[in-house]
């Protein structure tokens, strides 16, 4: 194996997260109403990524928009009966899959489209640990609008990440890019070590806004923005405007709890081969490693039962049911004179739940010290004594939907229930 591919692969493993189990799958790719219709994303593949995704009629006559394809934009992201939360979102609001990746279109027309309702799952989705990637249109819709815009924030957009973009006005031309030094994007490629990447579709993409009078870029842009990449476009463009070492990609995560926002003004999401496809491929690498720390439903009481079988409706995450592929958290506090620990999980049996208990954190199949993953969703674990001091224990749902494909990309079939999430109890015991 070339060294090149043993660095990849070790920077990999470092830079992805402990926890990034716990999701139904990597990737959900939004090619709804006015964006492109892509269906297949290569450096996905090329990741070995699992993904879903979302099309829509290109709004032409050969491939006209439909009142179905606005029906059913509408039932994955705001939700339906059998899936209250949308597709992008557990019935407690936690993030479903790891990234949401915006293709390129028309960013207030999709904005608009997606309603009200479908922009706040997408918020939601962020604020609880998702991640977000968006190139050209998706670069947009992120923001809080354009230097054009009279409304700021500007109502159509997600508002996610909390700064202005600029059109660059240049289109269907390649561009090149420079790689900022200390760019995040080089812990994964070194991208021939030229610091650069040539010829990078472009068509009416952006770049993150300075304005004029502004003493530096750090103090203009929100705190906590990272820039990876500038332009490298020596020509003026429409009206002379110069982007030439204008932002062209950057990134900005809120907390450790939220995602992260990953943006680009060009095109890198269709390259095969290349310096291009490493580039979207680091993008991806990059967003997910920026998944928010799981998030811990509460602590155990000595045999106090706790219910888990609120729905979304009921708005109390601490208490909702669990998801497909998700893990929920908890904790409890064992003193040094317990005895006769016990751990015991119901649920209905046309599930699978497995059970899972640690003291480095909340605990995952790959790094519990403790677990029962029996068939069956009734679990019990029993020690005489165990080292005091703090435990994690966590509940998977190992059961999950069939897939299978349609016009519009993927659909779910089989135990369907599954999506409003399984309710489940959990309970401590110790003798004192």
């Amino acid at each position: 194996m070339k060294k090149k591919s043993l660095l990849f692969i070790t920077l990999l493993v470092l830079s992805t997260p402990l926890f990034s189990q716990g999701y139904y799958k990597d990737i959900f790719m939004d090619g709804g109403i006015k964006l492109t219709s892509r269906e297949d994303l290569p450096a996905a593949r090329r990741l070995n990524m699992s993904i879903e995704h979302f099309v829509t009629g290109k709004d032409t006559e050969e491939s006209p928009l439909t009142l179905q394809d606005t029906i059913m934009q509408q039932m994955l992201f705001c939700g339906s009966e059998i899936d209250h939360n949308g597709i992008l979102l557990y019935p407690d609001g936690q993030p479903r899959f790891k990234l949401l990746y915006v293709n390129g279109g028309k960013a207030t027309r999709h904005g608009i489209s997606l309603t009200q309702k479908g922009k706040e799952r997408i918020r939601e989705f962020v604020k609880n640990g998702g991640n977000y990637l968006g190139t050209c249109a998706g670069m947009y819709l992120a923001s809080n609008g354009t230097t054009t815009d009279k409304t700021i924030p500007k109502p159509a957009y997600l508002n996610i990440w909390p700064g202005i973009t600029h059109a660059t006005k240049l289109t269907k031309t390649p561009t090149g890019h420079f790689i900022e030094p200390n760019s995040p994007l080089l812990k994964y490629y070194n991208f021939g070590n030229k610091m650069h990447i040539d010829s990078v579709y472009h068509n009416g993409g952006g770049f993150a806004y300075i304005p004029k009078e502004a003493s530096s870029e750090i103090d203009a842009l929100p705190k906590g923005t990272e820039i990876l990449l500038r332009y490298d476009y020596k020509p003026f463009t429409k009206d002379t405007l110069s982007i030439n070492n204008k932002i062209s990609a950057w990134a900005w995560k809120e907390s450790t709890q939220t995602g992260r926002i990953t943006l680009m003004g060009s095109h890198p999401e269709g390259y095969t081969s290349g310096d291009r496809l490493d580039l979207m491929s680091s993008l991806i690498l990059y967003s997910i490693a920026g998944l928010g720390t799981p998030q811990i439903k509460g602590e155990l009481i000595n045999g106090e039962e706790r219910k888990m079988d609120k729905s979304t409706i009921d708005n109390d995450p601490g208490f909702t049911k669990i998801g497909d592929k998700q893990y929920q958290h908890f904790y409890v506090n064992i003193p040094k004179s317990a005895k006769n620990i016990k751990v015991t999980l119901n649920g209905p049996n046309t599930y699978n739940l497995n059970l899972f208990m640690s003291q480095n954190g909340p605990a995952f199949i790959n790094d519990a010290t403790i677990m029962d993953i029996s068939k069956g969703a009734q679990k019990v674990i029993q020690s005489k004594s165990i080292d005091a001091g703090r435990w994690y224990i966590s509940v998977e749902c190992a059961t999950t939907v069939e897939v299978v494909k349609s016009q519009w990309g993927e659909v779910y079939t089989g135990n369907l229930s599954v999506l409003n999430g399984v309710p489940y109890t959990i309970k401590v015991d110790w003798d004192k």
